[in-house]
C-alpha cells in the first residue's frame, strides 16, 4: 500500500509537542511516530502530510523547505472551538523517480478521500497538484480546480512538468476530468499575453490580485464551487514571508490569504487544501502555519446546503434581462448567494437539475441592471462547449 511509503514524524517534533499546553494543537493531533505507526483513520476529518519531492522545481533552491519547523510553529498554535479530529501522517520522501512520488502521492490522496478525510499536503513544489489532481480519477467524474498563485503555470507545450507548467499537464492529460480552473490573485507582469487568452478560450475565471485585494469577499464563492485548492506562497508578498528573491514585493497580505483559507475550509466542497513552494525563515514557518489554522478553523462553520424554492431556508430571485431570465437564490442562514446556470448538464452536477453557480450579492445587482455577471456568462458558454 502507498501508505507504507510514509514516514513518521520526526522525533524533534513530537518532544517540541510533549512540552506544549494541552489546549494546543501538538496536543490534540494524532500523529504518525515510529513507535506507535500511523493514527487510526477512522473519525479523522484532516490528515496533514508533507511531499519531499523538489526535483520539478522551475527555480532550484539551495535548501529544502524543512517541514519539521513548519509543524513546530503550527502544533504550538493553540485550538479553536472545533470539532475536526486531526491526523498528521508524516511524509512521502523522494521515489527513484518522479513519477514514483507522484504515484505514491496519487495513491495517498485517493485513500483518504474515500475515507472522507481531507489532506491538507505541505508541497516543495506545486506540481504536486498534478498528482493530487489524478487522484479523484476514481473519485469524481469532474473537477473544479482553484489555484491561488500570481501564475497561471501554463508553460510551454513541450516543456517537461514543472513547478511553472504543471497546468498545461492537468489540462492535456487524459482523462480529462478537469470541468473547471480558476486563479485567485494573478499578477499580469508574470503572465504572457498567450496564457491569458487561454483562460479566455477556455472559459477559465481569473481574477487579478488588485480585484481580490480590494474586496476579498470576491474569493469566497470562487472557493465555494471548488474541489481542489493549490495554493503556491509566492502569491504573498515578499515582506510577509521573511523576504527572499523568489518572492516578489506585490503579493497578498497575511491577513488577506489567511481569510482566503478560511473561506476554502468553509466551503463544503473543497475536499483537498495544498501549501507549496515554501522558503526556508521563521516567518515563513509562522505563515504556512497559520494559514493551515485559518483553514481547519473555516471547516468548523461548515454548512451543507443547497438552494430550492421549496425550502423557507432559501429566497428565489427571478431577474429578466434582454437576453436571458437568471434565477438567484440567497440563503437566509448564511446570506450567500447562487444562481441558476441552465447549459450546466446533470452529468456535471449529478441531479436532474439545473445546476447552481455560487455568485456574490453584487451578480445579483448587476443582473438588476441588465449587467449579465461575468461568471454567469463564462459558465454558460462552458456548458454550450
Amino acid at each position: 500500500m502507498a501508505f507504507d511509503f510514509l514516514v513518521p514524524v520526526k522525533d524533534k517534533v513530537l518532544a517540541h509537542s510533549e512540552l506544549l499546553p494541552e489546549q494546543a494543537l501538538g496536543k490534540n493531533v494524532h500523529m504518525h511516530t515510529e513507535k506507535d505507526g500511523l493514527p487510526v483513520f477512522a473519525q479523522a476529518d484532516v490528515a496533514i502530510f508533507g511531499v519531499l519531492e523538489s526535483r520539478n522545481a522551475f527555480e532550484k533552491k539551495p535548501e529544502k523547505l524543512d517541514l519539521d519547523e513548519v509543524r513546530i510553529q503550527l502544533y504550538r498554535l493553540m485550538m479553536g472551538n472545533w470539532n475536526s479530529t486531526i491526523i498528521d501522517i508524516g511524509d512521502v520522501e523522494e521515489g527513484n523517480t518522479v513519477e514514483d512520488t507522484y504515484f505514491v502521492v496519487k495513491e495517498i490522496v485517493a485513500g483518504l478521500l474515500e475515507e472522507n478525510i481531507i489532506p491538507i499536503v505541505l508541497g516543495l513544489t506545486q506540481d504536486i497538484t498534478f498528482p493530487t489532481y489524478r487522484a479523484f480519477d476514481k473519485i469524481k467524474s469532474m473537477v473544479n480546480l482553484v489555484s491561488i498563485d500570481s501564475r497561471f503555470d501554463f508553460g510551454e507545450d513541450d516543456e517537461l512538468i514543472s513547478s511553472h507548467s504543471y497546468m498545461s499537464k492537468i489540462i492535456t492529460d487524459k482523462p480529462n476530468n478537469l470541468f473547471n480552473f480558476s486563479n485567485i490573485g494573478y499578477q499580469s507582469y508574470f503572465n504572457a499575453q498567450e496564457e491569458k487568452d487561454l483562460m479566455e478560450r477556455l472559459f477559465f475565471d481569473a481574477y487579478r490580485l488588485g480585484e481580490i485585494a480590494a474586496n476579498i469577499e470576491l474569493a469566497e464563492p470562487v472557493l465555494r464551487s471548488s474541489d481542489i485548492v493549490s495554493l503556491d506562497l509566492r502569491a504573498i508578498r515578499a515582506s510577509e514571508m521573511g523576504g527572499s528573491r523568489n518572492f516578489s514585493p506585490n503579493g497578498f497580505t497575511g491577513r488577506e490569504i489567511c481569510a482566503i483559507a478560511r473561506y476554502a475550509g468553509i466551503s463544503d466542497k473543497v475536499t483537498l487544501f495544498g501549501i507549496y513552494e515554501g522558503e526556508n525563515s521563521h516567518q515563513a514557518f509562522q505563515m504556512i502555519a497559520q494559514i493551515i489554522w485559518y483553514f481547519i478553523e473555516g471547516l468548523s462553520f461548515r454548512i451543507k446546503e443547497y438552494p430550492s424554492s421549496k425550502s423557507e431556508d432559501f429566497t428565489k430571485f427571478t431577474v429578466p434581462t434582454d437576453t436571458e431570465e437568471l434565477v438567484f437564490f440567497k440563503s437566509h442562514v448564511t446570506e450567500r448567494w447562487w444562481v441558476e446556470v441552465p447549459t450546466i448538464l446533470a452529468e456535471h452536477t449529478k441531479t436532474n437539475s439545473v445546476a447552481l453557480l455560487p455568485c456574490t450579492e453584487e451578480d445579483y445587482l448587476d443582473a438588476c441592471n441588465q449587467n449579465i455577471p461575468e461568471r454567469w456568462f463564462k459558465a454558460y458558454r462552458k456548458g454550450l462547449n
